[in-house]
């Protein structure tokens, strides 16, 4: 497993739309689901990285309090689900019930999306205003998983959301987001074989 950062991509860039399926309804969605949503929440994550485990639990308390508040909120993977099976659509259904993720989870099956938005680990945050202009990505916080060993974390310090959080509300309450903008830290995203972009390195 690789460590890697955020590409930080430039504020003020304008959300690429896409249409992915979502694993739960089975069904097509887009960025426009909501509606007129007052921000959108882009989340890039998967099943087996031990840095979206390390977080899973208080994403799905996020997606669930932010959605309310008029969030358009979407998590997806594009993991090459078949060199990771563990993040194949159907795991990723079962993943989603697990967790309680009230917000879409949508399989990138071509990577498309991931490189349109320069994803490069997961977890990886991208967060916009409601005209779709980036006003915060990188990490949720600075939580991390603790390395035991090759393959083996402890999740020892629970995530709690604060940097994340502290953009979100400072947007829904037409504040600028000044909260320092750190690059979120997984593992990269598991490209297909010459699927690679120039920007993983």
């Amino acid at each position: 497993m690789a460590l890697t950062p955020s590409t930080m991509q430039s504020l003020g860039s304008v959300a690429p739309e896409f249409e992915l399926l979502d694993v739960e309804s089975n069904e097509m969605v887009g960025l426009d689901e909501y509606g007129d949503a007052k921000g959108y929440l882009v989340m890039f994550i998967c099943n087996h990285c031990p840095y979206v485990k390390h977080v899973a639990d208080e994403i799905s308390r996020l997606g669930r309090e932010y959605m309310d508040k008029g969030i358009a909120v979407f998590a997806i993977s594009s993991n090459d689900a078949d060199s990771y099976p563990e993040d194949s659509p159907e795991k990723m259904k079962q993943e989603a019930e697990q967790r309680g993720y009230v917000f879409p989870y949508l399989h990138d099956a071509d990577q498309l999306v991931a490189k349109a938005y320069t994803a490069a680990c997961t977890p990886d945050f991208f967060l916009y205003d409601a005209g779709k202009k980036l006003v915060y990505r990188g990490q949720l916080d600075d939580t991390r998983p603790t390395r035991i060993q090759s393959g083996v974390y402890e999740q020892d310090n629970a995530a709690n959301g604060h940097d994340l959080r502290q953009a979100l509300d400072q947007l829904l309450n037409d504040q600028v987001v000044t909260v320092e903008q750190k690059p979120s830290m997984g593992c990269n995203i598991k490209w297909k074989t010459g699927n690679e972009p120039q920007y993983s390195g």
